[in-house]
């Protein structure tokens, strides 16, 4: 996520005259006609926009994402915790009787199951297209064949990109849910269990141990 008040150089607390004191410091550096860089100072206008727009800086100080400042990957991944919040606000436990967070991380985890799966059938697929087009030799100047096997290629290709996309955002909503973590009340009987788990600390992983898509367990949290 790119950060506009580093963009501009100003601190998270600067008032709007700052913003604006800022932005026109940056684009007279960065403007084309000055010898800056066009990406550059459409940053730049950008992150000043933001800054001045009260609701859209409300947003970003919150949740440190701004849609047009955002990553497509940081985008796609807030739209998988998204749906799982839904399914959150629908669940009629009672808070504190079960760990949403569990549940979230185990349905990430069954998604990218499920993708790296269909991930490589698709490849497998795409890979024996191929080969029969590859055996195709003598063929009519009108190659009806030929082209529909490669139509068929290039589709496959696409829905292998589109499931490369999903697997991404799915590791990426892991890792923006990795540092929660959630208090489940201990139920009668339980109490024994809760001791024991609080004794080994030594279960819980560092989060630079493991890649960032590696989904924690529901004891690791």
């Amino acid at each position: 996520m790119t950060n506009p008040y580093e963009i501009l150089g100003v601190r998270r607390d600067a008032t709007d005259e700052q913003v604006k004191a800022a932005y026109r410091r940056r684009a007279k550096a960065t403007h084309p006609d000055s010898g800056g860089d066009q990406e550059a100072f459409s940053r730049v206008q950008k992150a000043y926009e933001l800054l001045l727009d009260p609701v859209r800086r409300k947003v970003f100080d919150d949740t440190g994402y701004d849609v047009e400042l955002a990553d497509p990957i940081d985008l796609q991944a807030l739209i998988v915790i998204e749906k799982l919040v839904n399914q959150l606000t629908l669940d009629e436990r009672e808070p504190g009787t079960f760990d949403p967070l569990a549940r979230m991380r185990s349905d990430l985890s069954e998604e990218m199951r499920k993708a790296r799966f269909s991930k490589r059938e698709l490849e497998r697929h795409a890979s024996r297209i191929e080969h029969h087009l590859e055996r195709l030799e003598k063929r009519p100047a009108t190659d009806i064949l030929g082209s529909m096997l490669r139509a068929r290629i290039k589709a496959i290709s696409t829905a292998i990109g589109e499931t490369e996309a999903k697997i991404k955002a799915n590791e990426r909503a892991c890792e923006m849910l990795y540092d929660y973590t959630y208090e489940v009340d201990v139920q009668e009987g339980e109490e024994g269990l809760a001791v024991e788990d609080q004794s080994a600390p030594a279960l819980r992983g560092k989060r630079d141990d493991r890649p960032l898509w590696v989904v924690p367990t529901a004891q690791e949290g």
